[in-house]
C-alpha cells in the first residue's frame, strides 16, 4: 500500500509542477485535465503526508520513553499518536478503494409497474414521488422525459433525468425489483396484496461517441398526451424511436418541437444501448468487480415496502427500518448509507459478485 502511496504522491507533485508551466496555462484542455487529476489525488496525498508526520512523531515519542524523567509523558503521547495513526491508516485504505467513474454523473431513471396490475402502477407512482422528494432534499433537479399514466393512477411507465452533484453515487443501488405489501385502494375485503415495480438507473454518458446507424432506427410520431390520455398537442410532436437490432424503444414528448423530442429521444436511446452493451460485457467477462449488494438486474427483488408493519427491508444487506412512512416521503438516506457502507466493506475485503 505504501509503495502505491509513494507513487501517487510523486505523481501529484509532478502535476503541480506541470500546472504552473506557461504552456499548460495556455492550453485550456490540458489545464482542465491536469486540474481534475490534481483534485482527485489531493485528499489522498494530504492524508498520507499527515500519516507520515504522525508516524515520525510516534517514533520520537517512543525514543523518549527511554528517558526516566520523560517516560510517563512519552507513553501518554505515544498512546494518543498510535490511535491517530490507526485512524489515518483506515482513511488511507478507504481513499485507495477504486472509485466508480460514474459516481459524479447525473442519472436516467425508469420506473415501470410490473406484477399487480393497477396497484403496481400506483406503486410505481409512489416510488417516483419518493425519489422526487429525495432529489429535492439533495437539491437535485428532476426532468420527466416520458410518462404513461396508469388507468387508476400512478404510472405504467415513467422515465426521468435527475441532475445534481454525485447523483449516481447514491442512486446506483436502486436498480431492481421493488415489492410492496399493502391493502390496495381497490380491495373491498381488506386483504393485503403483493405487487411489484421495476427500477432501472443509468448514468448519463457522453453520447457523441456512441454510434448508432440511422438505418437501424424506426421512428414513429404521434400527438403528445396528458392526464387521462387526452391530447395536449394537436401536432405530431411526440417521438418514438425503436432500435431494430436490440429492440430497445424510447419515447419523448416533453418538447413542443418534434425535432427537439427526436434529439432527446436519440440521446436516451444511445444511453440505453450503451447500458445494455455494458451489462452484456459484464456478464460475458465475469471478471469485472461487482458489488454483492446487487447486480442491478431488474429481475432481482431488492427491497420490500411493508405497509401494515410500516417496515422497509433491503434484502441485499438484510437491513430493515421501521419508518416506511418517512421513507416514502423521501427520507432514503439511512438505507442509502447502509448500502454504501456494505459496498465499501466488500471492496476493502476484495470480494466480488460472480
Amino acid at each position: 500500500m505504501f509503495n502505491r502511496l509513494d507513487t501517487i504522491e510523486k505523481k501529484y507533485n509532478e502535476i503541480k509542477e506541470e500546472l504552473i508551466k506557461p504552456e499548460t496555462l495556455n492550453d485550456f484542455n490540458k489545464l482542465r485535465e491536469l486540474s481534475k487529476e490534481e483534485s482527485d489525488l489531493k485528499e489522498i496525498v494530504e492524508v498520507y503526508q499527515k500519516y507520515k508526520k504522525v508516524k515520525d512523531n510516534l517514533d520520537q515519542a517512543k525514543l523518549m520513553e527511554n528517558d526516566p524523567e520523560l517516560k510517563e509523558v512519552a507513553l501518554n503521547e505515544a498512546n494518543n499518536l498510535s490511535k491517530e495513526l490507526d485512524d489515518l491508516y483506515q482513511q488511507l485504505e478507504i481513499l485507495l478503494v477504486p472509485k466508480d467513474e460514474n459516481d459524479g454523473k447525473n442519472v436516467i431513471m425508469e420506473i415501470r409497474g410490473a406484477a399487480g396490475g393497477d396497484e403496481a402502477n400506483i406503486f410505481a407512482g409512489d416510488l417516483f414521488r419518493m425519489y422526487s422528494y429525495y432529489a429535492e432534499a439533495n437539491n437535485w433537479k428532476i426532468e420527466v422525459i416520458h410518462e404513461v399514466e396508469g388507468t387508476s393512477g400512478g404510472y405504467s411507465q415513467i422515465e426521468f433525468m435527475i441532475k445534481g452533484n454525485n447523483v449516481y453515487s447514491k442512486l446506483k443501488y436502486e436498480s431492481g425489483s421493488h415489492r410492496v405489501q399493502r391493502v390496495p385502494v381497490t380491495e373491498t375485503q381488506g386483504r393485503v396484496h403483493t405487487s411489484t415495480a421495476t427500477v432501472l438507473v443509468m448514468p448519463e454518458v457522453e453520447t457523441a461517441n456512441i454510434e448508432v446507424k440511422e438505418s437501424d432506427i424506426k421512428m414513429d410520431v404521434y400527438h403528445s398526451s396528458g392526464a387521462g390520455g387526452q391530447s395536449v398537442n394537436t401536432s405530431n410532436s411526440a417521438v418514438r424511436l425503436t432500435h431494430i437490432p436490440t429492440g430497445i424503444v424510447v419515447t419523448c414528448q416533453v418538447e413542443r418541437s418534434q425535432l427537439k423530442n427526436r434529439e432527446r429521444a436519440m440521446n436516451l436511446l444511445k444511453i440505453k444501448i450503451n447500458e445494455e452493451a455494458r451489462r452484456k460485457e459484464e456478464l460475458e467477462l465475469g471478471a469485472e468487480r461487482k458489488s454483492k449488494i446487487g447486480s442491478g438486474d431488474r429481475s432481482e427483488k431488492i427491497r420490500t415496502y411493508n405497509y401494515p408493519q410500516n417496515r422497509v427491508t433491503d434484502h441485499r444487506i438484510n437491513f430493515s427500518i421501521m419508518s416506511l412512512d418517512r421513507v416514502m416521503d423521501g427520507e432514503l438516506e439511512p438505507i442509502i448509507e447502509a448500502l454504501q457502507t456494505e459496498d465499501l466493506r466488500l471492496k476493502l475485503a476484495g470480494e466480488k459478485f460472480e
